[in-house]
C-alpha cells in the first residue's frame, strides 16, 4: 500500500533531548536508546469506518515519538499495518450490503486523507494484511513445524497458537490469567471455541467457510488470524528487538501480547520490541467513545465542517497521551483559540527571546511526551510576546520552526 504524502520536518536550533517513554512491560518510564535508525511499529486501522478521534489521538502520540527522534538526529524506520481482512470488516460490509474490498479501500483512503490533514509523518512501510498473506502462511508453517501451533480436528481445521509456546507469555501486559481471559473474550478472541487445547490459544489461520473470502495456500484455503499479521510485518521489515511497538491501550491484550509471543516463538529470541507504548482512550462528553454506542467523532466530519486540522491536533495534544480523556466542544474551542493566539504571536516582527521556550518544549516532550506542559511553554512565550513585546527579530521564526518540527502544528 502507498502511505499518505510526507511533510517536511525542519531542523530546530539548539540542543535536543533524548526521549524517555513509559514501557508497559516494565511499568515505568524508561529511556529509548535507538541506534542510528530508530525503529517503530504502530498497529493500524481495521478499515470498516472512518478515522475517529481515538484513532487520531493514538497516531498523533506516535507522530511525536517520530518527531523527537528526528530532532535527536536519528533516521526513523516507521512501519504501520492495515488489517484489511478481519471479521469486523466483513460484518460491516454484510450489514451495509457492500463489497468488503470496496469498503476497505474507501476507508483506508479516507484514513490517509485524515492523517495528511493532521500532518502526521507517514510510515516508510504501510502494509495491508492481504498483501502479507504469503508471509503469514510461511510463518504459520514454521509455527506448526516447531510445535508452537496445532490444527483442530474439526469440520473447520483452523490452526491455533499454543499461547505458552514462547515461554514468556504475559510479560508484555503483566495481566493475571483472569484478566487475560476477560479481555480475550471482549477483544476478538474465541475462548469457547470447541476443540482448542486452552481457552487462550489464539487463531493463526481460519479455514475457509462458505460465503467468506479465502486464499489458497499450503495450509489449505483460508485467511489469517489477527495477531500474526503484525508479528510478520514487523519482523520482516524491522527485525526483532525494534525500539517501539505502539498502539492504543486496548491493544495491550490480547493483540500486543500475542504479536510478541508469535514473533518470539518464530525466532527463538527475545524481546519482540524494546518498548511497548500505549495511548489512552478518548471519550465523548464523559462516556467512552465506541462504535457500539454510536458516539464517535470523526476527523473527516470535523474537516467537512471546516474545522482547522491544526486546532484538532492541538485539542488532542492538550492531555497526556497515556490518560483516558474526554473530547468536548470546549476542547475544540480551546484548541482553536490557542492556534489563533500562537499564529498571531509568530506574525510579530520581533518578540521576546524564544530559546528558553524551545528548550522547555524539548524538555517536556522528552519526558514521556508531556504535551500539556509543552503547550503551556509556548502559551507563555506567546502571552509575553503579545502583551509585553520584545526585541528579538528571530524569535517568531524560531517558535514557528520548533512548533512545526516538534509538535507538528503549522502556524
Amino acid at each position: 500500500m502507498q502511505p499518505w504524502s510526507s511533510v517536511p520536518v525542519p531542523r530546530v536550533p539548539g540542543t535536543p533531548r533524548p526521549l524517555r517513554l513509559f514501557d508497559t512491560s516494565a511499568g515505568s518510564v524508561e529511556p529509548t536508546e535507538p541506534g542510528a535508525v530508530a525503529r517503530m511499529y504502530v498497529c493500524g486501522i481495521t478499515p470498516y469506518d472512518a478515522t475517529h478521534l481515538g484513532h487520531a489521538a493514538t497516531y498523533l502520540a506516535f507522530d511525536l515519538v517520530h518527531r523527537v527522534w528526528l530532532d535527536n538526529g536519528h533516521q526513523v524506520h516507521y512501519v504501520q499495518n492495515v488489517t484489511d481482512i478481519d471479521d469486523p470488516l466483513l460484518e460491516r460490509a454484510e450489514r451495509d450490503h457492500e463489497d468488503w474490498v470496496v469498503l476497505a479501500m474507501r476507508e483506508t483512503a479516507l484514513f490517509r486523507e485524515d492523517m495528511e490533514a493532521l500532518r502526521v509523518v507517514p510510515p516508510a512501510d504501510f502494509v495491508g494484511a492481504v498483501e502479507s498473506i504469503p508471509e503469514i502462511v510461511e510463518a504459520v508453517g514454521k509455527l506448526l513445524a516447531s510445535g508452537a501451533a496445532y490444527r483442530l480436528d474439526d469440520e473447520h481445521p483452523d490452526i491455533y497458537f499454543r499461547h505458552r509456546a514462547s515461554g514468556r507469555f504475559g510479560y508484555e501486559s503483566n495481566y493475571d490469567d483472569e484478566t487475560m481471559r476477560g479481555f480475550f473474550a471482549e477483544r476478538g478472541g474465541d475462548p469457547d471455541r470447541a476443540g482448542k487445547e486452552h481457552p487462550l490459544d489464539a487463531l493463526l489461520w481460519r479455514a475457509a467457510r462458505d460465503g467468506e473470502p479465502s486464499w489458497e495456500s499450503e495450509l489449505g484455503p483460508g485467511r489469517p488470524g489477527w495477531h500474526l499479521e503484525c508479528s510478520v510485518i514487523a519482523l520482516n521489515r524491522l527485525g526483532l528487538g525494534f525500539d517501539v511497538q505502539g498502539g492504543g491501550s486496548d491493544l495491550i491484550f490480547p493483540h500486543h501480547e500475542f504479536s510478541a509471543a508469535h514473533a518470539e516463538s518464530l525466532t527463538g529470541e527475545f524481546p519482540f520490541a524494546k518498548h511497548y507504548v500505549h495511548a489512552g482512550m478518548i471519550g465523548l462528553d464523559g462516556e467512552k467513545m465506541s462504535k457500539s454506542k454510536g458516539n464517535l467523532v470523526f476527523v473527516s466530519r470535523l474537516r467537512g465542517d471546516r474545522v482547522d486540522p491544526m486546532a484538532i491536533r492541538l485539542a488532542l495534544l492538550d492531555g497526556h497521551y497515556r490518560t483516558d480523556r474526554s473530547w468536548t466542544a470546549d476542547a475544540l474551542t480551546a484548541g482553536a483559540a490557542r492556534l489563533a493566539r500562537w499564529r498571531q504571536a509568530v506574525e510579530l516582527e520581533s518578540a521576546p527571546s524564544a530559546e528558553a521556550a524551545v528548550a522547555e518544549l524539548r524538555d517536556r516532550l522528552s519526558d514521556d511526551l508531556d504535551t500539556q506542559r509543552a503547550l503551556r511553554a509556548i502559551d507563555a512565550w506567546a502571552e509575553e510576546a503579545l502583551t509585553t513585546g520584545g526585541s528579538d527579530a528571530g524569535a517568531p521564526a524560531l517558535i514557528r520552526t520548533a512548533v512545526d518540527a516538534l509538535l507538528g502544528v503549522e502556524l
